[in-house]
């Protein structure tokens, strides 16, 4: 079975490079990477396991020859403009990005006429605000984005759910709820928390965390837990269907901090609003049903949000050794 991950350097991408060499022998891994792309999330996979392809989202001819050379069996779509705050700043290139990006690659799968399961990986951003209400979040909530990056995914989740609609081509859609862990990106709460906590330890900064809104609502899962769902969503999953997955420990940010902090060597840290780090609209309730995905494959979060914290941290204490 040949599987190609979309984004492979990237936080959700290397963790399911992980998880599969981990637990399912005899998967050949594919990994589709631009040509400037980080490689330290990969770095620690034995080269002759991983075969990387430079190719890029925004550049059809490349996926074409990608499908035609690998006709991989899955392919789970991972990359993406992720960061919500920067998709302010950045509007145009995000939605090039993860709706344009997402359309080339499922047109690249029509084209050469392949005939592989694609995991399209939305977002709970997708819902924006809700009702007090409509909580737990289901699928049928109504879409109202509140950032240009849910409106890129709102884009990306529908033109897949076209493509299976038109040309059958075997799209499945997750809407994942807040996951972190180890390798995320600095600039996502948890691991900018972290990796404030660990200079400070360090003594490379003063004892203060720079934060932004700590009041809104989110359902935390680890990504261990969460590649692992992704795994099954496209062994146990019917093409063209959509699930929410997300986990089962709900907090605000600030708890999320108090806990991160309890970890922390230092004990007297103070806690500092930064305006840049505040969005122009923000989302602040995410508590998800993640029924319809459970009762399809039996995927339950294993992994204990203390842990994932601990872990975050840890991984950026490694990081100034």
């Amino acid at each position: 079975m040949k599987i190609l991950i979309t984004g492979i350097t990237g936080f959700v991408g290397s963790h399911m490079a992980d998880y599969i060499l981990a637990s399912q022998p005899g998967v050949v891994i594919h990994g589709l990477a631009r040509w400037r792309s980080p490689m330290d999330n990969v770095k620690h996979i034995p080269p002759e396991k991983l075969n990387i392809h430079y190719g890029d989202l925004h550049d059809l001819s490349s996926l074409i020859t990608l499908m035609k050379e690998l006709n991989p069996d899955i392919i789970f779509h991972l990359a993406a403009q992720s960061y919500v705050l920067t998709s302010f700043k950045a509007p145009v290139d995000t939605l090039q990005t993860n709706i344009i990006g997402t359309t080339n690659l499922l047109e690249a799968v029509r084209i050469t006429g392949i005939d592989p399961v694609i995991h399209i990986c939305s977002s709970s951003e997708v819902y924006g605000q809700v009702k007090p209400e409509e909580v737990p979040i289901t699928e049928e909530c109504p879409l109202r984005p509140a950032s240009p990056y849910a409106v890129g995914k709102v884009g990306e989740d529908m033109i897949a759910f076209q493509y299976w609609t038109s040309y059958g081509i075997k799209t499945i859609r997750t809407r994942m709820f807040t996951h972190t862990g180890p390798r995320r990106g600095e600039v996502f709460a948890l691991s900018s928390f972290a990796k404030q906590v660990a200079a400070i330890e360090a003594g490379l900064q003063p004892p203060v965390v720079k934060v932004g809104n700590l009041d809104s609502v989110r359902t935390w899962a680890d990504v261990r837990d969460a590649v692992k769902a992704y795994w099954l969503l496209v062994n146990k999953c019917p093409p063209g269907e959509v699930y929410n997955i997300g986990g089962v420990e709900t907090m605000t940010i600030r708890e999320m901090l108090d806990m991160l902090l309890k970890l922390s060597k230092v004990k007297e840290i103070k806690i500092e609003v930064d305006p840049a780090r505040l969005r122009p609209s923000d989302v602040t309730l995410q508590i998800p049903c993640t029924d319809k995905f459970t009762r399809a494959t039996g995927w339950k979060p294993e992994i204990k949000f203390e842990k994932t914290v601990q872990d975050t941290l840890n991984y950026w204490r490694a990081s100034y050794l």
